[in-house]
């Protein structure tokens, strides 16, 4: 059978190899002990109700009894013993010992006592030895190998040398004594490969098992992964239903997807609606010019501080973060459970964190603030679109929100009459108008007021901090800003985002001292640690040590076959029929081994037939038939290693390889050749049996008595009588062949070994028991004087024998297939786990994916992954695109006919997702979906290019971006068009694109999020807001670097610009194509 051989031990690891021994020891050696030790009690009970039953007298068989009796104290001791695990793993070796040397003295005991010593007493009873020490004692194979030799060489030895004095024929005593060598060389060879094939299929279960364990330990820990990761972007209950949308398209390849959209138009859209909640919006005021005095790694480590702060204010006022848009921060509260204090949650919000910042500008000098606005009503919450999800909300509610952080005042929190009459009092408001600073407010006639913080009069020196001294005003505000926000300590984001594949370094040192691997190793300092922070992989490991030994002792043999979800404790059949049927049908590589050990057998008992046995016209016909029975077989089972010696034969011959191939696949011919080859060797064993002389002797018995008769003496000869019990281990050799299958169905075997028991007892207990009885006539001629033994008697020898291999061979049988089963069920169990890990860490990768740029996540997914510093990269020349449909604020409308709102949501979702789908286009890899905001759509190019050029060749290559974002900008509005036609729609895009130095970086470790900065990215929303509807307009530094790629623009002249001035801007021409390489074009 394939497995990995115990050759590759020298690549396992310690900790490896002691659970292979912990788990050969409990799994397999112990219950076969148990088994062999209960046999050897049998064995006594049934001799010595044999001895009874027949009539003997205890007085001639005292040493006889006398030794059962003391066996089955010694034998009752070592099993009460061996049932104590504890005893039984300490003293393993001395249990073998002492097992293997009570058992040799019994059966010399036999031999010795009883009656007359013959070269054949106890042969059967030392091969049983033989093979029980290779297939049932707990030792290794060197020793088992030692222990067999040692009883097959003290056997021949002891009786050798007993016998050949006084003996009158010594050449029968050497055939007698070469045919003892060559049971019990069959024996040793039989059991090494039983124990060869046992040790082969149960470490092959072991590694199953073992890797079943870590697969489903990570499992556990991808899930454990995936849970966070996607619970850090989307509340639970959305998230539940795109993770299962997500796996469902993974699993299918995407044909599942295919198929839903051909019966559903639309896609799936995850939006809900939810009322009574509060909106908070708050913007840092002063912060755009603080940036861009930072660096990049400041402006990243300052938002995150920043955000991480509000991230936890949001969490102790029970608001969730919705989205962070520069440096704008919102918020709701009453989400995604309704709370009836959610206005109250958000004006506290508000108002701490306007106290941060003062404790913050307190604290560095920095001339920075905070605006926040309040609005309370309805919400449409979820996410659009197919890529980068955002957990967002929108509604009317939500944009007066928003106009309400324009329109308010620094250092106050600013809210509606509708968030007032929330708040039942419990805080002092002044009513201000504000509508002068927001047209949006001064249209809707929104009355506004400004809620006064309670401890705006209670605060004291203790707490705010001392201003900073004055060498601390000569650093950069900057500077001061990162050094005080690092005492905030906030986390960084996937801090706890861990794989099992790339453990840190300190972890090999964990695991060296393996004597104290147990179900406890687990220390008190990582079961505190445990409960704060995410498993690491060596917590991981140590997940492996306990769910593998709650596994081993689930197999042991008092448990293995009680209780099984997957097998029948009776007859071992799946319950799943489907798994019975592909385990019945599984390929068996080795079963041309299995023959040709049997046919060692076959040799074995033709070898000891031709040593003990008369020479016969039938023994040499029926072996020369069988023999070329047997060679058949052999060629068909080995037809493919022979075609690979002889690779330049005869091209009509290219078929021969099949056949073996059929051989080990179809399993009827595979069942059909092992019962024939099987057969040939029983059957052969009793063959020549009734060629045996006429059975004259015993009519001539039955005319005689059976006290002082010589009849017979006078003519049987000798040779024809000692080979009756030579027949009876040729028949035991055949049991042993039914073993060497270890594949063969356990009904297969039961059926094969007991038609051979009974076949056998009736040719040698009744048809041809007359052998037996001339045998013994001859031996005793006067057995009132003397009666032989129970064992000394062929007959009741052989019956005996057969019983003791029958049970013994059942019981392996039955261990065997338990095994084979075990084997075959972890491997499907385990490539089911696989495939799971698999979708899960793919899964995991999406899901990251979806939040990060591909080369962002590989460095959180990736082999170097620490998490110890934030991410942040400087990009000297990316694109900034802003596309918006500002249509669509007059398109939205929260009336019935359009379900308060979320009908106009459903269309923006097949906008946004159909955007998302040109990024899946080769042509466009290199566009990068930032966020949406609204209608908003915004992407970038150039974030994964390396900065540095020198060339004029690698500038101008550097700008092929650009144009690659004007084409997806061109797409966009393609798009857009389609989807006109279809909803009867005539919304135009208006794009704005600009390009220069960004800052990119992943901030909030609650909701982590990837988002540019830098005043690139503020021309180019100013480019999109202050446009024309289907025109992409451009700065003019954006237009020169067009041109070099082939682009032409038109001027659009010289516009006013928020916080910008006065500047120069173009129209990128779409009417026409790319033509390449041109002169100036710009007018």
């Amino acid at each position: 059978m394939p497995c990995r051989r115990r050759s590759q031990a020298s690549t396992e690891t310690p900790r490896e190899d002691l659970f292979y021994q912990t788990y050969y020891s409990l799994s397999q050696q112990y219950p076969l002990i148990l088994l062999l030790l209960v046999i050897v009690l049998g064995i006594c009970v049934a001799l010595l109700a044999t001895s009874s039953a027949s009539g003997r007298e205890f007085s001639s068989n005292l040493g006889f009894l006398i030794t059962l009796f003391t066996a089955l104290a010694v034998f009752g001791l070592i099993l009460v013993l061996v049932c104590i695990e504890s005893i039984f793993q300490q003293c393993t070796r001395v249990f073998s010992a002492v097992i293997w040397i009570c058992l040799i003295t019994m059966g010399y005991v036999f031999v010795f006592t009883g009656g007359v010593v013959m070269a054949w007493d106890q042969v059967s009873f030392f091969l049983f030895i033989i093979f029980t020490v290779y297939t049932m004692l707990p030792i290794r194979m060197q020793d088992a190998v030692g222990a067999g030799l040692a009883s097959s060489l003290s056997h021949i030895t002891v009786l050798g040398v007993y016998l050949s004095i006084g003996c009158t024929s010594q050449a029968e005593l050497a055939l007698q004594l070469l045919a003892n060598l060559v049971i019990f060389i069959c024996g040793n060879l039989v059991g090494a490969y039983h124990k060869h094939l046992m040790e082969v299929a149960l470490q092959e279960t072991f590694h199953e098992t073992f890797n079943l364990i870590q697969s489903r330990v990570k499992l556990e820990s991808e899930k454990r992964h995936q849970e966070h990761l996607l619970l850090s972007i989307l509340p639970a209950y959305i998230a539940l239903e795109m993770k299962a949308e997500i796996i469902e398209r993974l699993r299918d390849s995407g044909q599942a997807q295919q198929r839903h959209e051909s019966t559903n138009n639309f896609h799936n859209l995850y939006v809900k609606r939810h009322k009574n909640v509060s909106i908070l919006y708050a913007d840092i005021v002063g912060f755009t010019l603080l940036a861009s005095e930072c660096s990049p790694k400041e402006l990243v480590l300052m938002l995150n501080e920043l955000f991480g702060k509000f991230d936890q204010i949001a969490k102790d006022n029970e608001c969730m973060r919705i989205k962070i848009l520069g440096d704008c921060y919102y918020c709701v509260s009453g989400l995604p459970v309704s709370l009836p204090k959610h206005a109250r949650n958000c004006v506290k919000m508000g108002l701490d964190m306007c106290q941060a910042i003062k404790k913050l500008r307190d604290a560095t000098g920095v001339d920075i603030n905070m605006r926040v606005g309040v609005h309370s009503g309805n919400v449409l919450c979820g996410v659009i679109g197919l890529q980068k999800w955002q957990y967002d909300v929108w509604s009317d509610d939500v944009t007066l929100a928003n106009h309400m952080e324009a329109g308010g005042v620094p250092g106050r929190v600013h809210i509606t009459e509708a968030t007032l009459s929330h708040l039942d009092g419990v805080y002092a408001v002044e009513e201000i108008c504000c509508w002068h600073r927001d047209p949006y407010l001064r249209e809707n006639k929104i009355r506004t007021f400004l809620v006064i913080d309670p401890r705006a009069e209670e605060e004291s020196t203790n707490d705010t901090l001392s201003p900073v001294s004055g060498e601390g005003y000569k650093m950069r505000a900057s500077v001061r800003m990162t050094r005080y926000l690092e005492s905030w300590g906030a986390a960084k984001p996937f801090a706890n985002l861990k794989h099992l594949d790339n453990p840190p370094e300190s972890a090999g040192s964990v695991r060296n001292n393996h004597s104290e691997l147990s179900l406890g190793s687990l220390n008190q300092q990582k079961t505190l640690e445990r409960g704060r922070v995410p498993r690491s992989p060596d917590e991981d490991l140590e997940g492996v040590d306990e769910k593998f030994f709650q596994l081993i002792e689930q197999l042991n043999s008092q448990k293995q076959w009680k209780k099984s979800e997957d097998l029948n404790r009776i007859t071992l059949y799946f319950k799943e029929q489907s798994l019975e049927k592909e385990y019945r049908l599984s390929a068996l590589p080795s079963f041309n081994y299995y023959t040709a050990c049997t046919f060692l057998v076959f040799v074995s008992n033709f070898l000891i037939q031709i040593l003990v046995a008369d020479k016969t016209v039938a023994l040499g016909v029926s072996y020369g038939i069988s023999f070329f029975l047997f060679i058949l077989l052999l060629l068909t089972c080995f037809a493919g290693h022979l075609a690979k010696c002889f690779l330049k034969g005869p091209k009509a011959l290219d078929w021969v390889p099949s056949i073996s191939a059929a051989v080990c696949t179809q399993p009827w011919l595979r069942v059909s050749l092992g019962v024939v080859t099987i057969l040939i060797v029983l059957t052969m064993a009793v063959l020549n049996l009734f060629f045996m002389p006429d059975p004259w002797c015993s009519s001539q018995l039955q005319n005689s008595t059976m006290v002082g008769t010589n009849a017979t003496q006078d003519f049987v000869p000798m040779k024809s009588l000692f080979s009756v019990p030579y027949y009876i281990y040729c028949c035991i050799l055949g049991f042993l062949s039914c073993s060497l299958f270890l594949h063969m169905n356990f009904e297969l075997k039961l059926t094969m070994l007991t038609l051979c028991l009974v076949v056998y007892n009736v040719l040698f207990l009744h048809t041809h028991s007359w052998l037996s009885d001339c045998y013994v006539a001859r031996l005793y001629p006067n057995q009132t004087a003397l009666r032989p033994g129970v064992l000394k008697e062929p007959k009741m020898m052989g019956a005996i024998s057969f019983f003791v291999f029958f049970f013994t061979l059942l019981a392996l049988g039955r261990q065997n297939e338990y095994y084979c089963r075990l084997d075959f069920l972890w491997k499907k169990k385990f490539k089911k786990e696989r495939e799971e890990i698999e979708t899960m860490e793919n899964l995991n990768r999406v899901l990251l994916e979806n939040v990060l740029p591909a080369h962002v996540a590989q460095l959180f997914i990736g082999q170097n992954l620490r998490n110890e510093d934030l991410y942040h990269q400087s990009c000297e020349c990316a694109c900034v695109l802003f596309a918006s449909i500002p249509d669509f604020k007059e398109f939205y409308s929260e009336s019935n006919v359009n379900r308060e709102g979320l009908e106009c949501l459903r269309l923006l979702n097949e906008i946004i997702a159909d955007f998302d789908e040109l990024l899946l286009k080769p042509k466009f890899s290199g566009v990068e979906k930032i966020k949406t905001i609204g209608s908003t759509y915004m992407a970038a190019t150039g974030l994964n290019v390396a900065a540095g050029q020198d060339s004029q060749q690698d500038v101008e290559r550097s700008y092929s971006h650009l144009g690659i974002m004007v084409e997806f900008a061109m797409a966009l509005a393609a798009k857009l068009d389609i989807i006109n036609k279809h909803s009867f729609n005539s919304f135009k895009l208006r794009v704005g694109i600009n390009h220069g130095p960004v800052v990119a970086g992943v901030i909030g470790a609650q909701k982590p999020q990837y988002d540019i900065w830098g005043n690139t990215v503020n021309v180019a929303s100013r480019m999109e807001s202050t446009g024309v509807l289907g025109k992409i307009q451009v700065t003019e530094e954006t237009a020169k670097a067009l041109e070099t790629v082939g682009y032409t623009c038109s001027l659009r002249g010289i516009i006013k610009v928020k916080g910008k001035g006065q500047l120069r801007t173009y129209f990128v021409c779409t009417d026409t194509a790319r033509s390449g390489p041109q002169g100036p074009l710009l007018s």
